[in-house]
Order: C-alpha cells, then structure tokens, then sequence
C-alpha cells in the first residue's frame, strides 16, 4: 500500500524490495532503502538516516562525488561499476540509475538498484586474462584462426591471419579469395579438396601447404580446419593458421645438411660407425655394410657380439666401455677382426666419446680402416728383407771363399812357374809340369764348384714339377745300388706310394743321392749300417726325413758350420764339404728347409721341407 506526500507518491514498502534498491531526491537525500541495501553498503538497520547519497558511496574506486552527481542526474537510465574492499577482499558492484517520477512524469528524484558483480568482473577478468594469452601464444606462435559460417556464407580471420597473409586488418576475404592465396598446383588443389570434403562430409584437417602473401612472398604454411555440427548438421567450420615457413626451411637445410653428411660419410673410404651406451649399432656408412656384406638395416641395433668372432667381440666391447669412461678417445689403434666365417681382417681403429650438452657420454662414434693389404704388403717387406740379409750374407760369405780359394790357387800356380822358370833339370821339370797339371785339374773343379753354387743362388726362374716322392728314392737307390751292397747297408722306406713333392727335378735327385751317401760314407764300422726313409704332410709342406745309424755330429761344436762350403768334420778322403752346402742352397731356391738332429756315436737324421705350395 502506497502513501501520498508532498513529494508525490512514496513506495514506503520498497524496503521489502528482493534488490538492493534506494530512492534518493532531487537533494541527494536518501529518502527510503530496501534491508538489502544497507546490507550490501554493510550500514547497520540502527543507523538508517535521511542522509546524503554519496555517503554510501564514499571511497569506491570509479565513483567520485563529481561522477555519482552526474549520474544523479538525468531522465535516462545510467549504469556506473565501482568497486570497495571489504576487509581483505575486493568487491564489485553496479548501481543502475533511473528518474524517479511522479503521476504528472515530473522528477521528483532518482531511484538507484545495485547488484554485487564481483564473481562476474572475475570472470571478465580472466577472460582478458586469457585473451592476452591467446594473443601472445598466437603472436610468438605465428598461429591464427579463421570461421566460415555456412549459413550467412561468411569467413573471418583473426589478425594473425591476415598478418601472415600480408594483408591490412580491415580485409574481408571469401573463401574463393582464401583459397587463391595458396600457392598454385598441389597445395591449391589440396585444400580446394579440404575444404569441400569438410563442408559435405564433417572431420577435420591438418595439412603443410604453401601460400603466396599479398606482398607476393612465397610462405609454408599450417591450415587446419574442423567441422562444428548441430543437429547433425554442419553450420560452421573453425580452423587454425600457423606461419611454419621459419621451421620448414630450417628442416630443408637440416634435411640438406644430413644428406651432404650421409654422402660424405658414405663415401669415405673407412669404416664409419655409431654406437649407443650398450654398443648397438645406431648410424653406419656405405664401407661398413660392405664390409659385413649386408644393408643398414640389418646392423642397427646390432653388437659385436651378433657380427664377430666373441673374443674379438668382447674386446671391442671392452674398448667401447673405457672410452665411454674416460671420455678419452682410442685413437689410431691396431685391432684385428675375425667375423663369423672365420675371415681376419686388420683395422687401425678410432673411438671417440659422443658427448650430449651436459658433457655426459651417451655413445661412441667409430673409424675403422682396412690395413690388411698394408699388413701384408708390411709381411712381404719383412720376409724380402729377412732373405736379402740372408742373400746378403751367402754372398759375402761366397765372396770371402772365392776370394780365398781362388788367392790358394794362384799361389800355388805362381809359385809352381817359378820353380819351373828357374829349374834346369829336365827331369825336375817335368815333374814341376804335373804338379802343374794337377793344379789346374783342382782349379777347374773349383771353378765348377763355385759355377754350380752360383747357378742355385741365381736361378730365379726354377720349373718346379710334382715329383713321385718313393719313385725318386729308389731310382736313387737303385743308382747307388752296388755301392750299399758293398757296405752291406739296410735300407727302410715309409713313404706313401702317391704322395708327391712340387720339386726341380734334378735339385730332388741330388738333395736324395747327397743325403744317402752322406749316411753310408759316416756309417759307424762297428755296426751294420741302416737308413730309415720317410716323409709326410705337415702344415703346407712335404717333411722328407733321412735317418742312420752312423758316427753322427757333434752339433755343440759344428752345427753353426754344418751346411757351410768346404766344411768336413770326419776324416773321409773322399769328403770335400760340398755336398750339404750345394743342397741346402737346393732346398732353399724352392723355398724349402732343411734340419739336423744328431748325436755322436748314434747317428744323424736330416728333415727336408718340401714347400708344397704352387707359385
């Protein structure tokens, strides 16, 4: 129920009124206020008064008594948010002002309703909050966004989007203009197909493409779009736009540069490899895979232990571990590998730790370079030195016997002429003439002598036969036949009737015929001689061995001398100390060796070692 007064009609229940509401007249005076406006201005009921209105808004932020005045006054509704702290917490709140009129539409007033806004200026809050996030994200991103309404037919882009696009903030594209920013060919036809397919059938893309900008720069680009349904029906579609142009070059030189790496890397002529912390396999090169004879993908992953023999695996595994250790590179190594097939090869090996940015070692990176020919090109070296040397001294050695037998004989003839120039008995003389024919009988045996050693020793191109090893012997045998007779000698073979000797035939007939008679002429007198023949295969080589029951050699005091020229250690008139030396000189043109083993009183057996290999 409502009372008259001179001020025209007073709502005297407002203050049952659900809102905080004030009636406040034409003097700034509140004349009446519902419970929840003093409530929400935190005034106690005790303390109602017709006091000024800007007394309840004193201290609030955006509401100075200039400000509230101009709100006060007015035949439209105004609306003004202004805030207060209430204790610790900062509250929002929105006075809505409106005239107060009488029956006759005169003012009599102004009648203000406030609401608390504080869980809404919050929100606003948050909401700019995120909308500079987006913002930022977009800016630092390079990343856009664009709407196409299928009902008004109508696309929107943010601003990053026309930024990317190079165009100014107030263009308004279509889609046909959208679509001829991209890059014409397959990046127009594909998102041509895009977004019809999204338009008719729903789902989302995700596609890298190509723009040309309005300023005709050429871009890569990241379109993405979604279709939003209602009702089972398609009535817009959103998507994004991130400028990726930055990032697809830098893959390109990255993709560049691996390539020229894998290139170079695949084309050096070592072995190139890559290992984890537990020595699997992560990147080799072309000369790797080669040498394991398979392809890249059937080594990754792969140890030493799945490729090589385990004890050459286990020691590459424990080089693997020290380095990773120590941090501290093998470098240029000699390692030896044996694969699985039992094939040996020699590397100069390289590991240097794989460092990540904290320094810690996360692999190794391995080169390994084939030296097998240098190896045995160093072996050849080593063996062609050894003989030199060995050639070297028989040539010093043959010199110093030619200089020295040949310096006896030249005295022996000076001194022989001049006997003879200063003798005049003519019997004495002819005497002097026989000494003088002897003497040169001697000289031309040593003259052949020393001609048939430099035979052997020069002969280079020696035509070695396979030779029947027990046909030879008793062809020897059966020369010598009368001779073994009268010395009552047993011979005892042991040779294999196949087995034959790569050997120049007349250097196999002399090594055997010089060998058995050497045993029957030191045959011990007081035992009836014996000869044991044998030979066997051993190792590459054919092992002839020749064994008597003889005076033997006392090896201590002449085995250095043994198979030296002109060397005699019994008192035979019929030695002359060649025998052993032309056939050691026989036995080594082909490659071959020979040994001694003896004892004095009990006999000697010499082993010759055929070389069995072909040239």
């Amino acid at each position: 129920m409502l009372k008259t007064s001179q001020a025209g009609l007073i709502p005297y229940p407002i203050q049952q009124l659900p809102a905080a509401t004030a009636l406040v007249n034409s003097d700034f005076a509140l004349v009446q206020a519902s419970d929840d406006w003093y409530a929400l201005f935190g005034i106690p009921q005790s303390k109602k008064s017709k006091v000024p209105i800007f007394d309840f808004y004193e201290g609030h932020e955006r509401c100075s008594k200039e400000i509230l005045q101009q709100y006060l006054v007015g035949n439209d509704v105004r609306t003004i948010r202004h805030g207060k702290n209430i204790g610790d917490k900062q509250v929002w709140l929105e006075s809505i002002f409106a005239p107060w009129l009488d029956q006759k539409k005169n003012a009599q007033g102004t009648i203000i309703q406030v609401r608390d806004i504080s869980e809404d200026v919050e929100k606003d809050a948050e909401l700019e909050r995120m909308n500079n996030l987006l913002n930022a994200t977009s800016e630092v991103a390079k990343i856009g966004s664009w709407e196409y309404d299928l009902v008004t037919e109508k696309l929107s882009w943010c601003e990053m989007t026309k930024k990317i696009h190079q165009v100014p903030t107030d263009y308004k594209p279509s889609v046909a203009e959208a679509i001829e920013f991209y890059k014409q060919g397959y990046s127009r036809n594909k998102i041509s197909m895009l977004f019809h397919n999204l338009m008719s059938e729903g789902g989302s893309f995700n596609e890298r493409l190509q723009i040309i900008t309005k300023k005709g720069e050429e871009r890569w680009v990241a379109a993405g779009g979604k279709a939003i349904t209602q009702a089972g029906k398609i009535i817009k579609i959103f998507g994004t736009f991130q400028d990726i142009n930055e990032q697809m070059l830098a893959e390109k030189r990255t993709r560049e540069s691996e390539r020229l790496l894998t290139t170079l890397i695949d084309n050096l002529p070592i072995n190139v490899f890559i290992k984890d912390k537990d020595s699997r396999k992560i990147l080799v090169n072309k000369a790797e895979c080669d040498y394991l004879e398979v392809d890249a993908k059937q080594l990754i992953g792969k140890t030493d232990f799945d490729l090589y023999d385990p004890n050459v695996a286990q020691k590459s595994r424990d080089e693997d571990l020290e380095v990773i250790r120590t941090l501290k590179p093998m470098l240029a190594q000699e390692t030896i590998n044996v694969r699985k097939d039992g094939s040996i090869t020699h590397f100069l090996t390289s590991k240097i730790p794989l460092l990540d940015l904290d320094g810690n070692a996360y692999g190794l990176i391995g080169m390994s370079l084939d030296i097998s020919n240098l190896k045995q090109k160093e072996e050849q070296l080593r063996n062609l030195i050894n003989v030199t040397a060995i050639q070297n001294k028989k040539l010093i050695n043959f010199a110093h016997i030619v200089s020295h037998n040949l310096r006896s004989h030249s005295a022996n003839f000076s001194m022989l002429l001049d006997f003879l120039s200063k003798e005049n008995d003519e019997k004495e003389k002819t005497r002097i003439m026989k000494m003088l024919l002897f003497a040169s009988d001697n000289l031309m045996d040593t003259l052949e002598n020393l001609n048939e050693v430099v035979d052997i020793s020069t002969n280079v191109n020696l035509d070695k036969k396979s030779i029947n090893l027990l046909s030879s012997i008793e062809r020897v045998q059966q020369n010598l036949s009368a001779f073994l007779e009268k010395c009552g000698v047993t011979v005892i073979k042991s040779v294999d009737k196949k087995l034959n000797v790569l050997s120049v035939p007349a250097y196999l007939e002399s090594i055997i015929l010089n060998l058995m008679t050497n045993a029957v002429k030191y045959r011990a007198l007081d035992r009836a001689p014996k000869i044991v023949i044998s030979a066997q295969k051993q190792d590459g080589f054919i092992v002839f061995s020749i064994s008597d029951n003889g005076l033997g050699i006392d090896l201590k005091r002449y085995g250095d001398k043994l198979f030296g020229m002109y060397k005699t250690f019994h008192d035979n008139k019929d030695a002359r100390g060649l025998g052993l030396y032309i056939i050691k000189n026989q036995i080594e043109a082909m490659d071959g060796n020979i040994t001694v083993t003896s004892e004095v009183g009990k006999g000697s057996t010499f082993k010759v070692n055929f070389n069995d290999q072909t040239q």
